[in-house]
């Protein structure tokens, strides 16, 4: 996981570049050998991170800003007649998915796109993705692409439910250890979770659930010469848990 303290704006295209040289790096320390498919919004759609991938060997699948009028005219056929299916028929909402070649100016080169349709009664929407892979445009798009949202869902425990957008520091020193701290957080209740015993119902509870069954409780600490001793309540709901927890990290290496 990589935290950057940076200004509100779109990253360029060097920004995204420089980013993923220096994740990628420490990764490939050590996996060498491992492939690699980064996968990113629109915000990494940008020519000097997939040239960057492409002559590295790294496979990419990024979204695509949209608002292009030649690719818009390329899926227009395509457009027009989804459009017209949905109307006759009725239903809510159709898809289609359309595979394509292009290339901007700036590019020198042509890319795999991917063209996602949808019409519904609210109008047509269309989203585009960007990549290096092979395979069918509606994989490509809803296998592939969209499995990102997982990735997504672990941004939101790290911002909303660690409070790592309180950046109120005037140093951005600070603000920037802050996000440190932030992530040492994350990291551990992200341990946490994961030793967390399948049949329990915190088996995939989310950090603010998990802070308030089994951090923020009442106990009597004692500490001794050989060992910590830790007294929950009698009426404690997790007490089980908590002494399941404790003897698993107390069992694992330091």
């Amino acid at each position: 996981m990589a935290i950057i303290l940076r200004t509100g704006k779109t990253p360029s295209g060097k920004e995204v570049r420089t980013v993923l040289k220096h994740v990628i790096g420490r990764i490939r320390r050590h996996w060498p050998k491992t492939q690699i498919v980064v996968r990113g919004d629109s915000h990494y759609g940008r020519h000097e991170a997939m040239e960057w991938c492409e002559n590295d060997g790294i496979d990419y699948i990024f979204g695509f800003g949209g608002g292009n009028a030649v690719l818009d005219e390329m899926v227009r056929e395509t457009s027009d007649a989804l459009c017209v299916e949905r109307a006759l028929t009725g239903k809510e909402k159709l898809r289609r998915y359309k595979k394509l070649r292009y290339g901007a100016k700036s590019w020198g080169c042509q890319r795999t796109l991917v063209a996602r349709l949808e019409a519904s009664s609210k109008g047509l929407d269309i989203r585009y993705i960007v990549t290096s892979l092979k395979g069918g445009a509606k994989h490509l798009y809803e296998t592939l692409y969209c499995a990102r949202g997982e990735a997504e869902n672990f941004i939101k425990l790290h911002k909303a439910q660690l409070a790592s957008d309180r950046t109120s520091c005037r140093d951005p020193k600070a603000n920037q250890f802050r996000l440190i701290l932030h992530t040492a957080a994350y990291w551990l209740l992200l341990a946490a979770r994961k030793a967390v015993p399948k049949r329990s119902l915190l088996f995939r509870a989310e950090f603010a659930t998990l802070r308030l069954r089994l951090i923020k409780i009442a106990a009597r600490v004692v500490e001794g010469a050989a060992r910590i001793r830790v007294s929950l309540p009698s009426a404690c709901p997790d007490a089980a848990l908590f002494r399941q927890l404790a003897g698993r990290f107390a069992a694992a290496d330091p």
